[in-house]
């Protein structure tokens, strides 16, 4: 590829860039005083508490998972290693 070619190419990239308004039209424009508004539903804090209570069991269940599955693949690998 040649001087030319890349010259040209770069040119013919400059040129394009004014005329992309692709994405400037979405979600109403990436302007300086545009500010996206959103609708978020508010919770009561019983909500809350509820949602808090149900991550922390979550949570928990997977750290009883994650630790389980550790003492298993461990076991395991010293068991392998000693019966080698």
């Amino acid at each position: 590829m040649g001087a030319q070619t890349m010259i040209t190419i770069l040119k013919n990239n400059e040129r394009m860039l004014g005329k992309r308004t692709k994405f400037r039209k979405t979600l109403g424009g990436y302007g300086k005083n545009k500010k996206p508004e959103y609708d978020f539903p508010t919770a009561t804090p019983k909500q809350l508490r509820d949602i808090r209570k149900k991550l922390k069991k979550e949570n928990q269940i997977l750290w009883v998972k994650i630790i389980g599955l550790t003492i298993v693949i461990s076991i395991a690998l010293v068991w392998l290693f000693f019966a080698s």
